[in-house]
C-alpha cells in the first residue's frame, strides 16, 4: 500500500533574543533592519514614548482603536436617544399647538452624553485588546529595568535556530550595546 508521506518535523525555535540600545538612532536603524530582513513584529520598548519608534514599527498605519470608538460612539447615540424617546413615548404629556411627542432638539444632549460615554467604554475595550493586557505571558526579556530608565530595547521572538545568528548579527550592527538571549547565552557587546 504505497501512502502520502507526511511530515511531522517541526522547526525548533529559539529563546527570544534582546537587544539593549543607548541611542534612539541606532534602535530605529535595528527596527528598520529587521523589517528588511522579514521580521515583522519585534518587541520594541523605550523608557518614553517616542513618535519615531511608532513610524518605523506601523509605518503611518492608522490605529485599528479608532473603528471602536466609531462603534462605540454610535451605539452611544442610539441607544441614548432610544432611551429618551422611548420613556418620554410611555409617559407622554398633553402637548398643546401639536408639538411631537418625540422632539429632536432636547434628545440631542441626551445622545451626545450617550455617544461620549459609549465611545470611551468601547475605545478603553479596544485598547485592552489591541495592547494584550492584562499581559501575562511576557518573555523575562521585557522585565529589564534598563527599559525603564534610559534603555531602549528590541525582543525578537518565534525564530528559527537556524535564524538565530542572522538576527543577532543584525541587531549587533545596528548598534546595539548588547545582545542577548537564544539558544546560547553568551552576550556581543559593542
Amino acid at each position: 500500500m504505497s501512502g502520502v508521506h507526511v511530515s511531522t518535523e517541526t522547526v525548533a525555535t529559539v529563546a527570544p533574543i534582546k537587544a539593549v540600545y543607548k541611542h534612539l538612532d541606532s534602535l530605529l536603524e535595528g527596527i528598520a533592519a529587521l523589517k528588511k530582513a522579514g521580521y515583522r513584529k519585534p518587541t520594541v520598548l523605550t523608557p518614553f514614548p517616542r513618535h519615531e519608534v511608532e513610524e518605523a514599527l506601523y509605518e503611518g498605519e492608522p490605529s485599528p482603536i479608532r473603528w471602536f470608538t466609531l462603534i462605540g460612539g454610535m451605539t452611544g447615540a442610539t441607544l441614548a436617544f432610544s432611551l429618551a424617546s422611548l420613556t418620554h413615548m410611555n409617559w407622554p404629556m398633553i402637548l398643546p399647538g401639536g408639538k411631537p411627542v418625540v422632539s429632536i432638539p432636547p434628545f440631542l444632549v441626551i445622545s451626545f452624553e450617550g455617544t461620549i460615554l459609549w465611545g470611551s467604554l468601547f475605545t478603553f475595550v479596544g485598547m485592552l485588546l489591541f495592547t494584550r493586557l492584562p499581559a501575562r505571558n511576557l518573555p523575562k526579556e521585557v522585565e529589564d529595568p534598563r527599559f525603564s530608565s534610559d534603555r531602549f530595547g528590541i525582543i525578537v521572538e518565534g525564530i528559527g535556530a537556524h535564524d538565530e545568528e542572522k538576527v543577532k548579527s543584525i541587531l549587533h550592527h545596528s548598534g546595539a550595546e548588547e545582545v542577548t538571549g537564544g539558544s546560547s547565552a553568551e552576550a556581543h557587546h559593542g
